[in-house]
């Protein structure tokens, strides 16, 4: 069985670490725990192929803009030839819905205002996919006008120290959703 996650984010070295590149910052945990080989470059999107048990799993990191993430992921398949069905696909992105350090996993939700999301579901012509929603937002929310500022701020050094602290939790999860998603689920929203 092939899947594929992808982890969302801006391209480019001034956004990497940013509350908005969530997506990206665990897909590279996951090739450190999954693979030996780094990411292929193509011009639409970072890509790996690993092997994580019987499963072949994709990792892909679009290297279009935030807001056409779902482009440059649907040119990314096409060119690896990879004709998944929606399930089989799963989205890691930043959610300021949800505090700092707690993470939830679901499955066909509407994109909540995430531009990202968004272009993917309209690319995907689907929103049956499932969502590693990272929780980015602080105790005290800004305000609206705020936010972007907060989205593309790089994490404070403690700020860090909890995503690292939620990579294993992470990788495990996401290694049970390979083959169960429905207990994935349960394992990551129970904590």
């Amino acid at each position: 069985m092939t899947k594929i996650i992808v982890g969302l984010g801006n391209p480019r070295e001034k956004y990497s670490k940013t509350r908005h590149n969530c997506g990206e910052f665990y897909l590279g945990k996951l090739r450190n725990a999954w693979s030996e080989k780094d990411f292929a470059e193509g011009k639409i999107a970072l890509w790996l192929e690993a092997k994580v048990g019987k499963d072949k799993v994709f990792l892909i990191f679009p290297t279009e803009m935030m807001n056409n993430s779902g482009t440059s992921l649907k040119k990314a398949m096409a060119a690896l030839k990879l004709k998944p069905k929606p399930a089989d696909i799963l989205v890691i992105h930043d959610d300021l819905d949800i505090e700092l350090g707690k993470i939830k996993l679901s499955f066909a939700r509407s994109s909540a205002g995430h531009k990202g999301v968004e272009s993917v579901i309209k690319n995907l012509k689907s929103d049956k996919f499932w969502r590693l929603r990272i929780g980015i937002s602080p105790k005290k929310k800004p305000e609206h006008k705020k936010i972007l500022d907060l989205l593309l701020k790089r994490f404070k050094p403690e700020e860090e120290k909890i995503l690292n602290k939620n990579s294993k939790r992470i990788i495990e999860g996401l290694e049970t959703w390979l083959s169960n998603p429905q207990k994935a689920m349960t394992a990551i929203n129970s904590n």
